[in-house]
């Protein structure tokens, strides 16, 4: 029993941290652009096609 009074407080601490870190990602805009990421993550920056004429 006296291992809830510990385990709850710690419960309760690292979830207000929790939210305050959903908060302040949400505040600094890590979620604005989720489309971007996704496309951004997929693409090199090398503009070049895959396969040429020359290839085939």
């Amino acid at each position: 029993m006296s291992a809830l009074l510990w385990l709850v407080p710690i419960a309760l601490v690292m979830g207000t941290c929790g939210l305050a870190a959903f908060f302040w990602s949400m505040r600094s805009g890590q979620f604005e652009d989720t489309k971007g990421d996704a496309s951004r993550i997929l693409d090199d920056g090398d503009d070049k096609p895959i396969f040429s004429e020359d290839d085939a």
